[in-house]
């Protein structure tokens, strides 16, 4: 008997084909019939839908949006307060030491925060949360799956539901009636494309999902494109390319840390590990997360090891995902390498199967977004 937790539209993956595996204490769908090479490019020339209701999503609630913003400020390095009615902001949980405990999306929704975090660390999240944020109400949210849906036919798709999310701009969040019932949309995601976020009861969310699915333009995906796609855009996995020792200035997301909360901000600090970030936004940190480029086409994947040239003996920094890249035609990996060698088109080696091959440093990402700003 199987100890994962089953999707509330298992049924239904089952019934289109997919293959499921674990993942996050999950039964998750890796891929449907037409694979994973087909699902990403698909997504990337059209839409794909994703179920992703093993994240956790959390409500916020205090005496008005102000209260709630103060207190979670004080365990994330972000401006909450500064983020309007409507919009959402990408944000972390920090330690004391200034590595990253999660990496999460936070929402102002007038009357409440909504924060949707890692599935894996879930229970942390919302017991971290709870001890430490006084005075403020953690409830977290079940009975609603979270459907993304994603690449540039998206807004087509989910227009012909609901018109008005077409005049949505990227990181807006607002109530949207979709099969019959009030929705939670995000204009967001995790491809680079553009698309939608979409937190649906879970009662509806078959209906939502068919309803979707009959559109030509719309596949379903799963995990394995869905990391591929986050590759190509450069976008962390947390456990992998960030985790509770590394730095956000290490992993090259300064630009999520608003003026408000830097020195010589209105807000300054106060967030955990606050010593350690605002020394490395000043400073610069050590290491820095790096997109490479392998030669050939057999990709470098998490855990390789790389070394600053072929003949070197001293291990300089570690891959953290790797995969080949669909759209951009060649492998890709990312990984943290010290900050003299992480200038693009610095020649490092990997090892890879015992012996080394070159692999070249690449900005980031490697496939351009496709936000609708």
């Amino acid at each position: 008997m199987s100890d994962l937790e089953e999707l509330p539209l298992a049924a239904l993956h089952r019934e289109l084909g997919a293959k499921m595996v674990p993942f996050a204490g999950y039964e998750m769908p890796v891929q449907y019939t037409a694979g994973v090479m087909k699902e990403h490019l698909h997504t990337r020339e059209a839409a794909g839908l994703f179920d992703v209701s093993h994240m956790g999503q959390v409500i916020l609630r205090g005496a008005d949006y102000a209260t709630i913003a103060a207190a979670f400020e004080t365990l994330v390095p972000v401006d909450a307060i500064g983020l309007k009615e409507g919009r959402q902001r990408y944000g972390f949980f920090t330690n004391e030491a200034g590595g990253i405990l999660d990496d999460l999306m936070f929402a102002n929704r007038g009357d409440h925060l909504f924060v949707v975090v890692n599935a894996a660390c879930k229970a942390a999240d919302i017991a971290h949360m709870t001890a430490n944020l006084p005075g403020i109400k953690v409830e977290e949210i079940t009975g609603r799956s979270l459907l993304a849906l994603q690449g540039p036919a998206a807004e087509a798709a989910l227009a012909k539901l609901a018109p008005e999310v077409a005049d949505m701009k990227f990181m807006d969040v607002r109530d949207v009636t979709l099969a019959g019932v009030t929705c939670w949309v995000s204009r967001s995601g995790y491809t680079g494309e553009d698309g939608y976020e979409i937190s649906v009861p879970d009662a509806q969310a078959e209906e939502l999902a068919r309803a979707l699915l009959a559109d030509e333009s719309v596949l379903p995906i799963g995990l394995g494109a869905r990391d591929s796609l986050r590759l190509e855009a450069g976008l962390c996995l947390y456990g992998h390319d960030i985790d509770e020792t590394t730095s956000p200035i290490e992993a090259g997301l300064i630009w999520a840390i608003q003026k408000a909360r830097r020195a010589g901000g209105a807000r300054e600090g106060g967030f955990p590990g606050a010593e350690r970030i605002l020394r490395e936004i000043a400073e610069g940190p050590a290491r820095k997360r790096v997109g490479l480029r392998p030669e050939g086409r057999a990709p470098m994947r998490e855990g390789v090891a790389l070394f600053a040239d072929a003949d070197s003996t001293e291990t300089i920094g570690t891959i953290t995902s790797g995969a080949f890249g669909p759209t951009l035609g060649a492998p890709m990996s990312m990984g943290y390498v010290p900050a003299d060698m992480a200038a693009p088109g610095t020649a490092l080696s990997g090892e890879l199967r015992g012996k080394r091959a070159p692999l070249t440093v690449d900005s980031l990402p490697f496939v351009p977004a496709n936000f609708k700003r």
